[in-house]
């Protein structure tokens, strides 16, 4: 079987139609809308899917980096969260560069339409978030995936991909997500 080559595209206004679309299709995160680790407080209180939909759209009208799409046969097929780490709550990470908020980005969530999955999409992905992350000029990007056992965080990815792509782990965040790092320098 072929494995599919995607592009990706940094998620702004211009493609915002193409990010709902992924989200609300049958089987996509239109729960979420990859708000669970971007919430304030006030926006936490509200869990509902359109509620966390406008919170997300918000952001994206008001110009904050919140990933990247990616794109086969220019369908958007898989989604990857990857921001500044002050864009998002506390992750996990070491506050080690405090005076540098955009230094440390963050790959928080990863999501790949299920008919492309088990097909190196997920590789191409994470391979696009570094190259994104350092083309704007980040110095670390940080990861938190789990063992491929874990009953749960596996949207944050599996520590054998991030192993393979040269992060290194640094830290634990609770019991099942590692905090995994690659220099971008």
């Amino acid at each position: 079987m072929l494995r599919p080559k995607l592009s990706f595209r940094e998620v702004d206004n211009n493609n915002w139609c193409d990010f709902e679309r992924l989200f609300a299709a049958r089987g996509g995160p239109k729960s979420c809308w990859c708000m669970v680790w971007r919430a304030t407080a006030a926006e936490a209180k509200t869990t509902d899917g359109n509620s966390r939909k406008a919170a997300i759209h918000s952001r994206v009208r008001n110009g904050v980096p919140i990933g990247l799409l990616g794109y086969f046969a220019d369908e958007p097929v898989a989604w990857c969260s990857i921001a500044p780490r002050a864009t998002y709550r506390p992750l996990g990470g070491p506050d080690d560069f405090g005076d540098a908020p955009n230094a440390v980005w963050s790959l928080a969530c990863f999501f790949i339409r299920r008919d492309l999955r088990k097909q190196g999409v997920g590789e191409e992905t994470l391979n696009a978030a570094i190259a994104h992350a350092r083309r704007k000029g980040g110095k670390v990007l940080e990861a938190y995936p789990v063992a491929s056992d874990s009953p749960s965080y596996r949207f944050m990815g599996f520590v054998s991909l991030f192993e393979r792509a040269g992060f290194k782990a640094i830290a634990r965040a609770g019991t099942r997500r590692h905090v995994m790092r690659l220099s971008l320098a």
